[in-house]
């Protein structure tokens, strides 16, 4: 489905029965066939008033949604192609305005093909003025969850769209900074989509019409209830199926950790929480959904935000992703979860081409500077600089199944031009195992002190 619905249809679709109410506009007065005298200006907007039953753009007011209020902005496609005047940027600037004066979290439904042109540059700098509201809400700490509908292109994509905290999209929508009718005659059309932006990391995920209220809402639910008190460790139940008892060895700790029957991060977090959902996307053209997992969950009763390792090399889309997540749970006051569980960073020759050292450098300060509470779970391995930028500073603990080290043993050996033989002779050397970190400081014992 590519939704063409009009601005009512879309707000009956994600609000609560009943509960959506309007917002007064601000009046504008306005030279005949606006600030550029375009013929026929007037006339159009008449025409689009008379089709639609709106008198601009966008519909704003308040709802809620699965029980959570919110401000939605609503575009409605048919009048002028939801495009944004200078009528519109009033509109929207009053509703960030509101949410901001009563604390609310915004929803733009987006559906536009740009600025109009009928207002000329006017119209294009309503563009700085939504950045600018969209700006000092993040500021508040309100969190911005985007729908994106058919289709979201131009200014509308590049503010309201893309910048938004999480970016939702309908199937099959039609997503870009540039519209169907100004691309390069050779462009492929699938680039354009939803599927191809969430693939890109530029959006979250694709939700079905059927079920954006309720995924919607539980955004809403998860984002708005910021508690700063610190998580507490993943839960380390013998249901997981780890190894009783700390390692005895080096090797036996490298060994258990690289089990491949052992827990991962989607069984930790399945048992962590009662409901979660993912984020996705570093929003610079990148994912890695088989190295990190990231986003918010409920943990008896309260947000705790995550971001999992899954026991691959993670890529440096992965760090972007879990900076990018460590930022938002700050600015929200929401508690961070981390789940340490790597070999390492990539260290391909395209991971260096993707800014690895960079990637890392950003979570690495991420980490470091962040207000919310963090707290980290060494799941499995800890392979150097790569597992140690995701890992909280005092507030680090380990399973049994696990080990953390400067360096891979292998690799260690081979550094020192040692024989593969003595490799686990090395990794005794190390003192990588549980209770060697922990005696050295650096982790929590089980009692929660450190040595």
């Amino acid at each position: 489905m590519t939704g063409r619905e009009s601005a009512r249809e879309i707000l009956t679709l994600v609000a609560d029965t009943g509960t959506f109410t309007e917002l007064p506009y601000p009046h504008r007065d306005s030279a005949p066939d606006g600030p550029l005298r375009w013929p026929g200006y007037d006339a159009s907007r008449a025409r689009a008033a008379e089709r639609t039953g709106e008198s601009e753009s966008v519909v704003c007011g308040t709802a809620t949604v699965e029980g959570t209020r919110a401000v939605l902005i609503a575009f409605e496609f048919g009048f002028l192609g939801g495009s944004l005047g200078e009528r519109t940027g009033d509109r929207l600037e009053a509703a960030f305005t509101y949410a901001r004066e009563h604390r609310l979290p915004v929803v733009p439904l987006v559906a536009t093909g740009g600025s109009r042109m009928q207002e000329g540059m006017v119209a294009l700098t309503q563009l700085q003025r939504v950045a600018r509201q969209s700006a000092l809400t993040r500021e508040a700490g309100l969190p911005q969850i985007a729908v994106l509908r058919d289709p979201t292109t131009g200014g509308g994509w590049a503010t309201l769209g893309a910048g938004a905290d999480i970016v939702l999209a309908l199937p099959g929508a039609q997503i870009g900074f540039a519209g169907s009718r100004v691309r390069p005659p050779d462009a492929d059309p699938a680039a354009y989509t939803a599927e191809a932006q969430v693939a890109a990391g530029s959006a979250d995920t694709v939700v079905p019409p059927g079920e954006l209220r309720g995924t919607l809402g539980g955004w809403l639910r998860l984002l708005t209830d910021g508690t700063t008190a610190p998580p507490e460790p993943a839960p380390v139940p013998e249901a997981l199926g780890t190894v009783p008892g700390l390692p005895a060895s080096g090797w036996d700790a490298v060994r258990r950790a690289r089990a491949a029957d052992r827990p991962r991060a989607e069984r930790y977090l399945d048992a962590y929480f009662t409901y979660r959902l993912a984020l996705s996307g570093d929003r610079c053209g990148g994912t890695d959904p088989d190295g990190m997992l990231c986003g918010f969950g409920e943990h008896r009763g309260r947000t705790v935000a995550y971001a999992a390792q899954t026991g691959a090399a993670t890529r440096p889309a992965g760090y972007r992703t879990a900076t990018r997540l460590i930022r938002l749970a700050d600015r929200l006051g929401i508690p961070v979860l981390t789940l340490v569980d790597t070999p390492g960073a990539a260290n391909d020759a395209e991971a260096e081409r993707q800014g690895a050292g960079a990637a890392i450098a950003e979570l690495f300060g991420a980490v470091a500077t962040a207000r919310t509470p963090l707290t980290t779970l060494v799941i499995g391995e800890g392979g150097s600089g790569g597992a140690l930028a995701l890992a909280a500073p005092g507030r680090t603990w380990a399973v049994p199944d696990s080990y953390f080290s400067v360096i891979a043993p292998e690799l260690a050996a081979a550094i020192l031009k040692r024989p593969p033989a003595q490799v686990p002779e090395t990794a005794g050397q190390l003192r990588i195992r549980p209770q060697d970190v922990a005696e050295l400081g650096l982790i929590r014992t089980r009692d929660g002190r450190t040595p």
